[in-house]
Parts: structure tokens; sequence; C-alpha cells
């Protein structure tokens, strides 16, 4: 049931695979602590490396200089407690630095590099999936990315500490740098000296963070407003989560249940495993799944064993109505299907389990009569085809060498959230610097098919967070047919270009 040491596991998956990893089921083990942040580190006084190149975005072709190189984090003395790796895209035709955009990127996890963002939604290449978001064949590929970004913003993709090929140094202990504070300070120092050495201050800057990269991003705004005196434009919330308690259920937190409950509702409309008013419009039936949710399903849970057995009857009928499971399997789960067990049964008759960041793709399962899925497929589908992807470009296109692997996913456990008998929750500071600047816009992207991170926890905690009246309207929604890593799904990633072109642009 959502357990807490379930989520924390899980979130090593990031991003694309950001949040959370398919249960137990991660498509490889992460590398360990030491691993991850001891070892040669890149020299952060080397020159970066710059290519330039031109791509065509939605008809308009672009000429860009791509930078790769290390930026140092500077303990007081100056010299150096880590180095960290980054990838950035600047247009070079016409473009006015001053008043051009910039969109600082990154992944999630904690562990996960920007590759997910970067290859899969807004940089100018992007990684050959099929069109529906799934698993190619072998080899694998990369193309222009025509729904890129980049023709109206530039673009840094950042990869934190233990992550791509950012390293500590040798004499650094991990806790300092794997926890929520450590984060932001480290990602904060990373942006405020990026942005003094290319002379961005005056432009308009944008974070655009999935997963946790999402909680990362919130806590961002507030850092560097209050750090650095560095005021945002906009921040760019992808698949992710402001309230660890929206997405960590269990005993004494129900609240998950109900916010999920819309997600396997689009998941099971999208296997044709809903009755037919509800399998023709899928609109209707969300509707109908979120009032539910939020009405009878709440009031049922909150009464927990006091509920009358004649209303408990009604609401497995109904909860079997707008998700597809047999009454039976709602009855053993005492009304609380946590994602192990929709994705194992919807469509456990056939053999097959869905994804748990992608509930529209499905694999074959290895254990058909054991409790959880054995593995992720919607995981299974991106890791190859990322993996060769940056392998091949950084080294290849970008022409930055270097020996040490590039980590897609680091082992940064155990990650201090600062919170102590209480969930993480990010939506006070989110808050916070809204309501100290009143021109912070956030724009929220969620997939409908996403069990990992469902869209329905962002919208109950931006509700929720204390937020003068005034600025809620500085906060928008876009929904997409897909998961976590929408943009995989072709028909997701131009609409994701649209949108976020529209809210980056002056």
């Amino acid at each position: 049931m959502f357990a807490m040491k379930k989520i924390a596991a899980l979130l090593l998956l990031a991003a694309a695979l950001p949040l959370r990893a398919a249960d137990t089921n991660a498509p490889a083990a992460a590398p360990d602590k030491e691993k991850a942040t001891l070892g040669k580190i890149p020299d952060a006084s080397r020159a970066p490396v710059r290519v330039t190149n031109t791509v065509t975005i939605a008809g308009e072709r672009v000429t860009y200089i791509a930078e790769t190189g290390m930026l140092p984090l500077l303990k007081p003395d100056g010299t150096s407690r880590a180095s960290i790796f980054y990838t950035a895209y600047t247009r070079t035709d016409g473009a006015d630095k001053a008043k051009r955009p910039v969109t600082f990127c990154f992944n999630g996890g904690p562990g996960s590099a920007s590759v997910w963002l970067h290859l899969g939604a807004l940089g100018p290449r992007r990684v050959k999936m099929n069109d529906d978001g799934s698993l190619p064949a072998p080899p694998f590929a990369l193309v222009d990315n025509e729904f890129s970004i980049l023709h109206a913003s530039d673009l840094v993709f950042i990869d934190p500490v233990a992550t791509g090929f950012s390293r500590a140094a040798k004499e650094e202990k991990p806790d300092a740098f794997f926890g929520d504070a450590a984060d932001l300070d480290a990602v904060g120092e990373f942006i405020r000296l990026w942005t003094t050495r290319h002379d961005r201050w005056l432009a308009p800057k944008f974070i655009c963070g999935e997963s946790y990269g999402v909680f990362r991003a919130a806590g961002l705004a507030d850092y560097l407003r209050g750090r650095y005196g560095m005021y945002l434009n906009g921040l760019i919330l992808v698949s992710g989560v402001l309230d660890f308690g929206t997405i960590s259920g269990g005993t004494g937190n129900d609240l998950p249940y109900p916010l999920i409950l819309p997600a396997y509702t689009a998941a099971a409309q999208f296997h044709q495993k809903l009755p037919a008013d509800l399998q023709s419009d899928l609109t209707k039936a969300l509707a109908e799944s979120r009032e539910f949710a939020k009405g009878e399903f709440s009031s049922a849970l909150l009464q927990g064993a006091a509920l009358p057995a004649d209303e408990r009857k009604k609401v497995v009928t109904e909860l079997a109505r707008l998700t597809g499971l047999k009454p039976s399997v709602i009855e053993d789960n005492n009304l609380r299907m946590d994602p192990s067990v929709f994705r194992k049964q919807l469509l456990h008759d056939d053999g097959l389990i869905l994804g748990a960041y992608d509930a529209r793709l499905t694999g074959r399962d290895g254990d058909p009569a054991g409790p959880n899925a054995d593995f992720d497929p919607a995981s299974a589908a991106v890791m190859g085809p990322f993996s060769a992807a940056m392998n091949s470009y950084v080294r290849g296109e970008l022409k930055f060498e270097d020996d040490l692997p590039y980590e897609l996913l680091a082992g940064v456990q155990p990650w201090n959230y600062g919170a102590r008998n209480n969930f993480a929750n990010a939506s006070d500071r989110l808050a916070s610097v809204m309501n100290q600047d009143p021109y912070l816009k956030i724009l929220v992207l969620g997939g409908r098919c996403d069990l990992v991170c469902p869209i329905d926890t962002m919208r109950h905690s931006l509700s929720h967070m204390g937020l003068a009246d005034a600025y809620r309207q500085n906060v928008s929604f876009a929904e997409f047919d897909a998961g976590h890593m929408m943009y995989i799904n072709l028909p997701d990633l131009k609409k994701m270009q649209a949108v976020i072109e529209k809210f980056v642009r002056p």
C-alpha cells in the first residue's frame, strides 16, 4: 500500500523513471552510494566543449551552440567540493540573450540524470521510440527533434551530484549532497554560477522539473529568491509531486486512494475495460471518477470499519465500474488498491501487467501467480534506448570525452527529506514565493495514465496550499493521454511543445 519505504525505493527510477521505480521491479540495480560519489572527478576547470548545429523546429530553421562542461561547487575557501555536468543549448541566429528566455531542466529520483527531458522532450535531438512510446527493436537511434522548445527558449540540462558525469570530491561525505536542503543548495549554486558566467541575469528565467524534480523546482524558486535575489518567470512542473502524503498511503493516510482513482479509470478506458457508456467517452468517465473519488469514495474510506455493509457494497460496485477490476479484487484489498494491485489485476486474465510509469504499456508477467508485477514494462521500454542514445550522443556529436560512466540512475539513498514524523511537502515553499512574487507562473503537465505521480495529486496540493486567491490564476494545467513520460508518445510530445512554447514566450 504506497508504503513510504517502497516510495523511497521507487523514487530512484526517476524521471522517465522519475519518482518511483516500478515497486520492487527496477530494470537494473542502481549503483551503490560509494560508487556513485567516489572516483576521478571530471576537471571543472577545463574549458567547455562547444559545437554548432542546426535543427528545424515547428518549420523554423534554428542555429544553436551546444555546450557541454563542468561547473564547480565551491567551498568558502574557494576549493571545489563537487563538479556538476551540464549540457546547454543557446540559439545564435539573431537572438538577443538579454531578452531570450532560458530554461533550466532536470529530472527527479532523487538520483536521476536529466537525460529523460533532454533526449525525450525538450532538446534538439531525441531518442527514436515507437510513435506510441513503446520499445523499438535495437539498435536504437537519435533523430532531430522538431518538437523541441529551443526555438522559444535556450535550454540548460543539469545533472545533480552523482548523476551523469557529476561527482562529489573524494573527501566529501555523501550526506553533503543527498538531501532536500543540500540538493537545493547545490543546484541553486549551479544555476547562479551558470547565469553569472553566461551573462543571463536580465533574461527571463524558467525551471522545468520532472517527478522529484517538481519537488526540487518548488524549493528552488524559494531558495533562489531568498539566497540570491533571483526571481523566476515560471515553473514547468512535469509529472511530479509536492506533498508526499498524496502518494504515500497506508494505515492512517487514505488520501492517495481517491486521488489515483481517475488514473485507474483512464488506464482501464485505454485497455477497453470500462462499461459501454464510460468506454465511449473518456471525458465523461474521468468526470464521474473524480466526482465519486471526492464524494462517496472519500466518505467511505473516512468511515473505515464503521462503513455500513450496504454502503460498502455500493462503493465496491462503483469502484469496479470505474476501474475495470473485479469486485473480489476490490474486496480483498479493503477498497484500497495500490498501483501494484491495479497493474497486476486489470489484464490478469490475458497474462499481462501494466506499466507503472505508463499504464498504457504492457508486458508478459513472468510470475502470473505472484502478488506483484514481475517488472515495469514502461521502465523497460525506455532504459535501453535512452542509455544507448546518451552515451553515443555526448561523446560523439557533443564531443565531450570522459571515461567515467554516464550515470542515468545513481544510488543516492538514504535521502534526507528534512521531514520528521510527517510527509515531505514543498507546497508551503511554493506558496510563499508565489505570494511574494505575483508574476511567477506555474504550468503543471501530467499524463492520465501515470500511476507513479497521478496528476490529481498535484491538483490537490495546489488547491490546498496557502496561496492568495489573486494568484491562483497564475496556475495552469495540461493533461496528456500517456503516462509519466508523456513525451515518449508522439501525439503528446507535439502537444507538450505547443503548451510550453506558449508558456515561455515573452
